[in-house]
Order: structure tokens, then sequence, then C-alpha cells
């Protein structure tokens, strides 16, 4: 099916990705982030993993100018549950088409679509987020970046941090024993995405373009009583100064059942031969090694916004997750770029589930959609969007309430892009 957009006096045509499209998409794609080719490996992933029957183009007469993906995703949201969301990807309008309206095109079609699909949410990561907000996606997660000096940091570990064995496994081989704990810590922590078939392959990914100079991906798994507890893919990056080596280790991903393997995890990446560093990457913010080191300040922390939600229908979107506190509230939303959310709803829930329906009741907060995405997975609090000036107040008291309620005990992170 396809849809006809005006552009400068032209007719540009939105239509659903065939297959036979995928690498003249693709290669579009490729050019508007900079045109530097993928290697083979990574082409191919990417290729298996695209839904071309949720993916779009946008063609001006023969000549791809625009293109829009969704992955068909279930997201962790507070309390647990697997909510359908679409994982929007691979948007991009080359350089000869800007505000030409193509971009608002694409994404009016998909969130129509999505809505369609009777999903409640989309999700994404943006190349550049001040694009995003004007279509009711709000900054929902972040992640940590860290560069610890190992030379000057120390860790201080639990008990039972010694009872936990470390052994090198090729990182195929543990694969599967990695996705097995990945599954464990679905339900626990927001934001998180259940892997489709296939999605395994992505922390296997390793061509030697991506790795700077650093090693093949290596592996660690941690066990205990024979039983996988925790396990790190990592890379070492030699490097040598007059005084000896300096070299890092280059954290890609790790997982742990409880405080012991966390630590023994985290000892062992501390203590790898010939290394003076740690480069730490997207790990969530609130994670347990923070409180393991002896000077966070030598840790360079660096925190940035990862995955950025839109509700597409309100009131599923609400009623799909719990509360951490009771709450019984009246939102005034405004939706402009999905007018079907506009209005009032009022949402009462607790921590055993939520109620969320249209209302004719006055309202007690005032907010726009993106303020909402931006809160739904308890990272960011309706209190602070407040103060920014970005929730208003209509009842006294009604922030106090509801704010707390829509917390989350860990905070929310997405492990890995796409």
């Amino acid at each position: 099916m396809g849809t006809d957009l005006a552009t400068d006096g032209r007719t540009t045509e939105l239509r659903v990705l065939r297959r036979d499209e995928l690498d003249t998409w693709y290669d579009h794609l490729l050019r508007a982030f900079g045109g530097v080719a993928e290697a083979a490996e990574e082409r191919e992933l990417w290729r298996s993993l695209i839904e071309t029957d949720r993916s779009v183009g946008a063609w001006d007469g023969d000549e791809l100018v625009g293109t829009a993906g969704a992955f068909a995703f279930r997201v962790t949201v507070p309390g647990g549950a697997l909510v359908p969301a679409a994982g929007v990807t691979m948007v991009s309008v080359a350089a000869t088409h800007r505000r030409r309206g193509v971009l608002t095109s694409m994404m009016r079609r998909q969130l129509d679509d999505v809505r369609s699909w009777g999903w409640p949410l989309a999700v994404l990561t943006a190349s550049e987020p001040a694009i995003y907000g004007r279509f009711g996606y709000g900054a929902a997660t972040y992640h940590v970046n860290a560069w610890i000096d190992t030379t000057r940091v120390r860790l201080s570990v639990p008990p039972g941090t010694d009872d936990v064995r470390l052994r090198y496994a090729a990182p195929a081989d543990a694969l599967d024993a990695c996705e097995a704990l990945y599954a464990r810590q679905l339900p626990l922590r927001p934001g998180m995405v259940a892997r489709l078939p296939g999605w395994e392959r992505l922390g296997l990914l390793d061509p030697e373009s991506e790795r700077g100079g650093a090693s093949p991906l290596q592996c660690v798994v941690a066990e205990r009583e024979g039983e996988v507890a925790g396990f790190a893919r990592f890379r070492v990056k030699p490097d040598w100064e007059p005084a000896g080596p300096k070299g890092t280790v280059v954290l890609e991903d790790m997982g742990a059942l409880d405080p012991a393997a966390h630590a023994a995890v985290w000892r062992f990446l501390f203590g790898i031969d010939l290394t003076s560093a740690i480069d730490v990457r997207r790990r969530p913010v609130d994670e347990a090694w923070q409180y393991l080191v002896s000077d966070v300040r030598r840790c360079e922390l660096l925190v940035r916004d990862s995955l950025h939600v839109r509700l597409v229908d309100v009131g599923a979107a609400l009623r799909a997750r719990t509360y951490q506190a009771p709450v019984d509230v009246v939102f005034e939303v405004e939706d402009t770029f999905c007018p079907w959310n506009s209005g009032r709803w009022r949402l009462t829930g607790d921590a055993k589930g939520a109620s969320c329906g249209r209302t004719e009741d006055a309202a007690d907060l005032g907010l726009s959609v993106r303020e909402l995405g931006a809160a739904y997975l308890g990272g960011v609090s309706l209190a602070t969007l407040a103060a920014a000036g970005r929730v208003r107040e209509l009842r006294p008291g009604a922030l106090a309430e509801a704010s707390p309620a829509f917390g989350s005990p860990l905070a929310p992170w997405l492990p890995h892009g796409f």
C-alpha cells in the first residue's frame, strides 16, 4: 500500500518495502549516516533482522529518498510485563530532500501503522535527540559510559565473591548460557527488550573494522557450583609507554545474577594483565559497580540518553504497567501528532495492576504525551518534569501523589541499540 505526499510541487510515494528493494534501501541508509561501508557480517546480520513488512521507503520517481523501519519488540515495563512496542529504526532522509515533509510523513505513516497493529508503544534510539520530541517521543532511559583508571581505583567486594569461579569461553560457545541469564534478568529491569529470533547474534558481532585496534571479542563466564551466575564480553586494546604497559579493557556487555557474581566479574576485569583502564560502555545508571569502587571520580562517568518512548495508545500503555504506590489521578494529555490520545484520562493503579480510561472529571495534572513517555518506565520523575515546567499541577498535591507511583526500583535500561 502506497501513500503520496507533496514535496515542493512534486509527488513522493511512501510505500512498504519490498524484499527486492532491501539492498537499495539499506545503501541509502548507509549514505545518510556518512556513507562508510559496513563489514559484510554486520550488513548480513541487519539484513536478516529487518522486517520489510514493517518498513517503508519514500520514493521520488525512481529515486529512494527516505527510509524508516520498525521491529516487533516486547519491552519490559514496571511490574515486569512485556508490552508490544514498535522498535523504530533506520530512519533517514536524503540530504537532497530535507525540509520537504518526508520525515514527518514517514513518522505519520508509522504511528498510524503501530496503532493499527494494536501496539501501545513505539520506542527508538535517537542519533539526534532534538528531532523526535515533536513526534511525541520522550527520553525515558539513560545509560552510563565510564573510563576507569584501574591503577588508582580499587574494588571492595562483598562476602561470597571468592566462591565464584571464572573461566574463559569462546563467545559463541557461551552464547546460550549468556542468553539464559539475560532472560532471567529481563522481567526485573524496565526498558529491556525480549530477544527476537536472531537477535542473540548481535552480541557476537565482531567485525575487525569496529574493534578500534582492540582484540577480537573475548568472554569469561562466572560459575558457582557449576551454574552460570555471570558473564562478560570484552576486548583488550594493548598499548605501551616508556614506563610499561597501559592497555585498555573494553567492556562490551556483562550480566550477573547476584552481588557476589557481579563483583567477581568486575574484579576479573580490573585484574587483566598489561592493562590500566576499563572502557565501560552502555551500563545501567544505577549499576552496583559504582558502589564497589574506591574513587568514583576517577571513573569519569558520562550519562547519556538511550531509549525514547512514545505512547501510541495512552490508555493501553498506562494499564500495561504497575505502580509503586497507589495512584488515582486524571491527566490532561496534549498530543497534536496523534490526536486520538488528547484529552482527559483517569489512571487508577497500584502494585497489583491498573485501569485507565477516558473521563470528564477535572484534570489533576497537565502534560504532553512526550512527558508521559519520558516518565513511563520510571526513570524520569513527574516531579522533575514539573520542575522543568513540562508538567502542570492543576490540583494541589496531585504531583506528590502521582510522581512516586511512576517510579521503578531499578533504573530502566536498554542493553543494546537497534
